[in-house]
């Protein structure tokens, strides 16, 4: 990029483009043509010394606010705003050759709007101009009015920051955003079937995207005194595989990032040239014998299955693919077979199926298994990705009329009374679907006709605890769907240092006997949660007893709420994207008590 600055623009100002080219990255490269066709149309040696000087101020302006802030993702905008700049019609003025004009048309035309910051007590020459203004306000300037060259640089660079600013607040928003895979973790003997399970899976799944990673691709590589003795060399342990570089590549995968995968050649023993490049997908899937052995990775997962298959037919499988596919003979097979790989099934690989979730006999010959598998994977991936994750967290079925609703208790310029009528719309199906939760026993009766109708009946041992006070807005639902029901108070306050302290409370006597529906309608950082269940805990009712209710839940107190109790049940409208730095959830609804008792 150097040089097709050097061979277009002027000697005078071939350092500072120079500058500006080493700030950027190389994708940037096809830019420069473009960059230097313009300013070797405009930049011209029959400029005036002191017009060459500005030009070179200009660019190391740009340098050194492009080489700080830039980040990939703003090129397009970068090569927009450098070729604007660059065909600005800059000449010296007539009245004072310390001062020329800029044309900053363009400019406010593509970024009208956008502020800008000039230097501090920005006048020359009895033109004044504010602090802070617009793009399109500096424009508005007398044409016969002559701007400096600084000031129009500065809020150039000031506004390129500016922009810069917006574009990292989106990319940590997509970060916040982004969508947790679903990993399953399929694990076996030596030819058990995983591949062929994991297959059928993927098959079924069209519509998603699904990547297989092999835990083969993991083996160690071996050094050149372990090749001289490889018929010695225990590759079903688990030393043989490198479990970090494993690690490491799923947190990537877990986090939306690209991943190179080893290409382990199973003749020479060695990974080799060129890496498996992954790319995130809604679906990973682990397969390996050892998957389930090590608990970080199995921390890692959603699923974790276990094929199990006879061992007969597992060494007749391991015959056929080591001749066939890996080239070696059928009597070094089995006495590998018989020297490690049976000894590291029963130590390792065996006892690791105790942490699967579902043991899958005669593995790919198990149809009806897979398809239920299948079936489990793709109700997970219709869910909200934290759900996925607490198992015990139930998002209430979204519809449009729960959308609208939701819409006009979150606008800022709802009136109280329609606030108060859609969340109390929203609180009754809230609490119906809470009801839902709850234990209950079958029971016959006769209808009207004569007919027998066999039905359930709910326990008859409820109450419910409002946190004081955004939770008493949700009595009234509550008191609606159970007539009668006893209702016990929470109050808790305080922040910071001292944490959440409980200032008030009046509970049911025989409330360690009853099922219990803590109403708070915004969970937020969870600490007042967590202490109004604690208080629950400790007059003895049983945290399976316990079902929390709210309209909307940030993902931070969810966490904080399911890691702590991981019993009880949550019910919640909807999910927002998180917090911000005051704790308030986003894009939420504001202060719910004010805005529901009218004391905002």
């Amino acid at each position: 990029m150097c040089i097709s600055f050097a061979v277009c623009i002027c000697c005078p100002l071939q350092p500072h483009f120079s500058l500006i080219s080493a700030s950027f990255q190389p994708h940037f490269i096809n830019i420069a043509a473009q960059l230097a066709a313009h300013c070797c149309c405009h930049f011209t040696a029959s400029f005036s010394p002191y017009l060459q000087l500005n030009c070179c101020h200009i660019c190391c302006q740009i340098a050194a606010s492009f080489a700080v802030n830039f980040q990939p993702h703003c090129c397009h905008f970068m090569a927009v705003s450098f070729l604007h700049f660059c065909r600005f019609d800059c000449h010296v003025s007539s009245n004072n050759s310390n001062k020329f004009v800029t044309d900053l048309t363009l400019w406010a035309a593509q970024l009208s709007g956008v502020p800008l910051q000039l230097p501090d007590a920005a006048s020359y020459n009895g033109l004044e101009l504010p602090d802070k203004c617009m793009y399109n306000e500096l424009t508005r300037l007398n044409p016969a009015q002559s701007v400096p060259a600084c000031f129009a640089i500065d809020a150039l660079a000031n506004g390129v920051r500016y922009h810069l600013s917006l574009q990292s607040k989106d990319s940590e928003l997509a970060s916040v955003r982004h969508k947790q895979p679903f990993v399953i973790g399929v694990a076996g003997g030596t030819a058990s079937g995983k591949t062929t399970v994991c297959n059928m899976i993927i098959s079924q799944l069209q519509n998603q995207r699904v990547v297989l990673i092999n835990q083969d691709s993991f083996y160690k590589s071996l050094n050149n005194e372990q090749l001289q003795n490889v018929h010695d060399y225990n590759f079903d342990h688990p030393n043989a595989f490198d479990t970090e570089l494993l690690l490491s590549c799923m947190e990537k995968l877990k986090h939306g990032q690209v991943v190179s995968i080893p290409n382990y050649d199973f003749k020479t023993h060695r990974s080799v040239e060129p890496s498996r490049q992954v790319n995130p997908a809604d679906v990973i899937i682990l397969e390996g014998i050892l998957v389930l052995h090590d608990s970080r990775v199995r921390d890692l997962m959603n699923m974790k299955i276990f094929v199990d298959t006879d061992s007969d037919v597992c060494l007749s499988r391991r015959i056929k693919r080591d001749t066939i596919e890996r080239g070696r003979n059928i009597q070094n097979v089995l006495d590998q077979y018989s020297k490690f790989v049976k000894p590291s099934f029963e130590d390792f690989i065996l006892p690791s199926k105790k942490f699967a979730d579902i043991i899958i006999p005669r593995g790919g010959d198990n149809v009806v298994a897979i398809n239920l598998i299948v079936q489990h994977i793709r109700t997970k991936l219709g869910q909200h990705e934290i759900c996925k994750i607490y198992p015990n967290v139930f998002v209430i079925h979204s519809t449009f009329q729960i959308r609208g609703m939701h819409t006009l208790i979150r606008d800022v310029n709802t009136t109280k009374h329609d606030f108060v009528f859609y969340a109390d719309r929203l609180i009754r199906l809230v609490v119906e679907h809470g009801l839902g939760h709850l234990p209950f026993t079958e029971k016959q009766i006769t209808t009207p006709t004569g007919s027998v109708y066999t039905g359930v009946v709910f326990c008859k041992s409820l109450c419910g605890v409002s946190v004081i006070r955004s939770g008493e807005s949700m009595e009234n639902a509550l008191r609606a769907c159970c007539k009668g029901i006893k209702i016990g108070k929470i109050l808790i306050h305080g922040e910071g240092k001292s944490g959440r302290q409980l200032i008030y409370e009046k509970l049911p006597r025989d409330i360690s006997s009853r099922q219990v529906l803590l109403l708070d309608p915004v969970l937020a950082s969870g600490n007042s949660a967590v202490k109004a269940i604690s208080l629950l805990l400790s007059k003895g009712v049983p945290e399976s007893h316990i079902i929390f209710l709210n309209l909307i839940a940030a993902p931070q107190g969810i966490h904080a709420v399911c890691e702590k109790f991981p019993m009880i049940k949550l019910v919640t409208s909807e999910i927002d994207a998180s917090l911000d730095k005051d704790l308030r959830v986003i894009p939420g609804m504001g202060e719910f008590g004010d805005r529901y008792f009218g004391t905002d």
